[in-house]
């Protein structure tokens, strides 16, 4: 219970700057846990690169599998023609098609980082107005009218960093990963490519 009220307080000493930075900071961590997730889901539950041409000669992708792969598998078994030529185009295709797939949200998540730091510092700005605004009125003699608007500038800096550094380095960790699966997807359609005749 403490550990909520000591939350409360801290947040709304950054005024209303947190209420954006704190949807930013959900949406974007949403979006990472979506990710994380699904790039866990086709690794795991993929067909092993070895195995692409028997799973092909006996024309049944196992039931178990679903990572890209599979899919990629899946797809061309249902649509194939027996026509070499029509065949690598169709892999070709399917592999265009599941690309998308694969950076899906990546932008977001790294706007989102980015952004981050620009609310902190708008908090900043707002922060330092209302602490001029007081030493307007009151001068600098009253240290304890100071203290808000100073608190405003820093919690909503420190908050806007928070939320962007680790932000910024899930959103390269996932790009990386989603170019590991883009190449392992290139690997498969080569590999399928040259066992098609």
């Amino acid at each position: 219970m403490d550990l909520i009220h000591d939350l409360y307080h801290y947040l709304s000493q950054g005024g209303l700057v947190m209420i954006p930075l704190i949807l930013c900071s959900l949406t974007m961590w949403t979006l990472i846990l979506d990710r994380m997730f699904y790039f866990y889901t086709i690794e795991r539950r993929d067909i092993e690169l070895h195995r692409l041409t028997a799973v092909l000669r006996e024309e049944k992708v196992p039931v178990n599998r679903d990572g890209l792969k599979a899919h990629l598998l899946r797809y061309f078994l249902a649509h194939r023609t027996g026509d070499p030529f029509v065949d690598k185009r169709i892999l070709e295709e399917c592999a265009m098609a599941m690309g998308p797939r694969l950076t899906r949200f990546l932008a977001v998540i790294a706007v989102l980082a980015a952004v981050s730091p620009l609310f902190g510092l708008l908090g900043t700005v707002t922060g330092m107005i209302t602490t001029f605004d007081v030493i307007t009125l009151f001068g600098t003699g009253n240290a304890r009218a100071m203290a808000g608007g100073i608190s405003e500038a820093l919690v909503t800096t420190q908050s806007g960093l928070m939320v962007s550094i680790p932000g910024l380095f899930m959103s390269v960790l996932l790009f990386r990963r989603s170019a590991r699966a883009q190449a392992h997807l290139k690997e498969a359609v080569m590999m399928l490519k040259r066992s098609i005749q």
